[in-house]
């Protein structure tokens, strides 16, 4: 496209992305606390892009505003092509952000400040200045009014950061089927803070053990069980299981994943009490990033697998000093250890051999100098759904 638009208007591009961030603090999406009004980044766009649209009479951009909750609307902004069946579609532009805490920056947050050759602000990068890119991108067009044979779509999407509130967003969107046309070309998913294609990304999921010992004073502790050790051994054993079965994966070097399939604890939680009684019970928390190579459903029933064997032959696991156990006999008690998922996702690994794709690279390695795609297991759920239903 690049003959026919020439290059980024900065002036007009830097304004826009002005406005936007003006709003950020509006399109913080934490709910309950704080709910987007994503129509506030709408009114903006629409400023921009109804001048060259069939709406005003004044270009061939179509445009759709299409909101499923009050002042949080979605926007599918058209630039028609010659042929029937070509399209190319940017999606996944969203208009809300991850809350910021003023106190914890250096310079205001929610308003557009210029460091150097630097555009500082929330949602400079996730996502408000991608949207903005894609609108200056949309607004050329409806300008210029090249000849495309493809027609040239960009969905700007509400609600991507917390999916707590369903119905809002891409995935409304695809249910009332208003994304179905973008399945007969590629379709680029914009909303990475880099300048390399991301071509992977990892599945989700989060888990919780529950360890239930015996509580009992910590100077008689041949009277207790621990479920602290005994939770620290029980999840020691089922991480080595997990990397003995999902190993790294040959094709996670093809795509550049920074790391392989993970099973970590992230947080620990007990009832409380004294620091010399032996609590009852406690939980550790945490997740699973699983590169797409490797199936959720698996990982599922793996887990599940581990923690009743364990509970089988919870006497064969390693315990801490001479005192230390996870079963009394005398008592008839044993150490207990469940496990619980809360909703899981799995991961995407893009079609390297798509048209979209070589696209993609040639056009960065003309523009950066180098090209070199890369992978995370950071999760991105909308877009696996999006390819589960043979989006490309």
């Amino acid at each position: 496209m690049a003959p026919f638009l020439g290059e980024l208007n900065k002036e007009s591009f830097v304004a826009l992305l002005k406005n936007l961030i003006g709003e950020s603090k509006y399109v913080q999406n934490n709910p309950p606390e704080l709910i987007p009004e994503e129509d506030r980044i709408v009114k903006h766009l629409l400023e921009v892009l109804l001048p060259f649209s069939t709406t005003t009479g004044g270009g061939p951009l179509i445009i759709n505003h299409v909101a499923y909750k009050p002042n949080r609307g979605n926007l599918i902004v058209e630039y028609p092509g010659t042929e029937p069946n070509k399209i190319l579609s940017f999606v996944g532009m969203h208009m809300d952000v991850v809350t910021a805490n003023p106190s914890d920056w250096e310079f205001d947050p929610f308003s557009l400040s210029i460091d150097g050759d630097k555009l500082r602000g929330r949602g400079t990068t996730d996502c408000l200045g991608h949207v903005a890119l894609v609108a200056e991108l949309m607004k050329k067009l409806g300008e210029t009014k090249p000849k495309l044979q493809s027609t040239v779509v960009a969905v700007f999407i509400a609600s991507e950061e917390n999916s707590s509130i369903p119905g809002v967003g891409v995935d409304a969107l695809v249910k009332d089927g208003l994304l179905d046309k973008l399945k007969h070309g590629p379709l680029f998913w914009i909303d990475t803070a880099d300048k390399q294609p991301c071509i992977g990304t990892g599945g989700m999921i989060p888990w919780k053990i529950h360890v239930t010992g015996k509580l009992f004073h910590s100077g008689l502790a041949h009277k207790a069980i621990n479920p602290l050790e005994l939770a620290m051994e029980a999840l020691k054993e089922i991480q080595s299981r997990f990397y003995k079965d999902f190993p790294p994966h040959p094709k996670e070097k093809v795509y550049g994943f920074a790391t392989p399939s993970t099973m970590k604890p992230t947080q620990w939680s007990y009832p409380g009490g004294g620091i010399n009684q032996i609590p009852a019970e406690c939980t550790i928390s945490g997740d699973v990033r699983l590169t797409p190579f490797y199936s959720v459903s698996d990982v599922l029933k793996k887990l599940q697998e581990y923690v009743e064997d364990l509970n089988q032959n919870i006497e064969v696991l390693d315990s801490r000093g001479p005192v230390s156990k996870y079963v009394l006999p005398d008592e008839n008690l044993r150490g207990r250890i469940t496990i619980s998922f809360d909703e899981a996702s799995s991961g995407v690994a893009c079609n390297l051999e798509s048209p979209g794709f070589r696209v993609l690279c040639k056009a960065t390695e003309e523009t950066v100098g180098h090209v070199k795609p890369y992978s995370i297991t950071g999760t991105l759920p909308l877009i696996r759904e999006l390819q589960v239903k043979h989006f490309s």
